[in-house]
């Protein structure tokens, strides 16, 4: 078998026995896909079977010196164990190469969070007189609401929004469906983009139960989402490099120091572990301190 054929069962296995979304899988694959640019580097003409301890150690050495950087290093490292834990379930190798390899040590990157005023200025920034100004307001604060991924807000369906008793069934990573609630500002905004935006598109067949559509009647893109609130990062003079995860991380930020329990915010973020969750603790605990720093009398 050639290293094709055994990335075609790799993506199947990911696919139907992990549930991994196509970004995932093509991410996968990418890592594997370096490993076999650098057998062609050294002129090695091997398979899977024949790689050694020796030669990965050889291979981190190899992308280190194209600069790749440590969390790039440790991502597609995590991306060949995947592929060597799948050839020994499907008996195509006896030995797993990448058990005793070390991947680089990551510092934990306490992600960037936009303060309350910081998201009331982007708000402020859209412009309401625009067709798409309200579609735009009603994504953000949903965003901000409810802590989704931008994949999940592009995939919501209007027969999953429960307005009434204020909950959003959403999918999430390897198709686990969960339901998190939405705050009275998304519902409001919700129902104004739907009556005065949505409400006079045309929308195209088939995508009819997608809540954001664009001007042409699909449902947006991730990509499209990015652009926008990039755009509007710069109009309201934010100078953070921020993101729809910007939201995601204020979302759980905002509520940990509110005192909301973290196995809560677990269940609303969809982490498989909690552990996942705890990062926001850390940035509750230097919230805690700047507190004391600035209103203690002995801060």
């Amino acid at each position: 078998m050639t290293w094709k054929s055994y990335l075609k069962g790799f993506n199947a296995y990911l696919q139907l026995e992990r549930s991994l979304s196509l970004n995932t899988r093509e991410a996968y694959a990418q890592d594997v896909e370096k490993l076999v640019q650098f057998l062609l580097y050294k002129k090695l003409e091997i398979g899977p079977q024949k790689i050694t301890h020796e030669l990965l150690q050889d291979f981190i050495v190899w992308i280190n010196k194209l600069g790749m950087g440590a969390r790039s290093q440790a991502r597609i490292l995590s991306g060949i164990k995947a592929f060597y834990k799948y050839l020994l379930l499907e008996n195509e190798v006896n030995d797993d190469p990448t058990s005793l390899i070390e991947g680089p040590r990551l510092g934990r990157k306490l992600p960037d969070v936009l303060s309350i005023e910081e998201i009331d200025k982007l708000l402020s920034a859209i412009d309401l007189s625009l067709p798409e100004g309200e579609r735009n307001k009603a994504m953000i604060e949903t965003l901000y609401s409810s802590g989704l991924r931008v994949s999940e807000l592009v995939n919501l369906r209007l027969s999953n929004f429960f307005m009434e008793i204020g909950f959003l069934k959403v999918t999430g990573k390897g198709n686990k469906e969960r339901l998190v609630p939405v705050g009275n500002a998304a519902i409001r905004q919700i129902k104004t983009y739907v009556s005065a935006y949505r409400n006079n598109l045309s929308i195209k067949p088939g995508q009819e139960d997608y809540l954001f559509l664009n001007r042409r009647g699909s449902h947006l893109t991730r990509i499209m989402i990015f652009t926008i609130i990039k755009n509007l990062a710069v109009k309201a003079g934010i100078r953070k490099k921020i993101s729809p995860h910007s939201f995601r991380h204020s979302f759980a930020t905002h509520l940990i120091e509110g005192g909301a329990d973290l196995r809560a915010v677990q269940e609303m973020l969809g982490h498989e572990s909690i552990t996942t969750t705890e990062i926001y603790t850390h940035l509750d605990r230097d919230y805690l301190r700047q507190a004391i720093i600035k209103f203690h009398p002995r801060g």
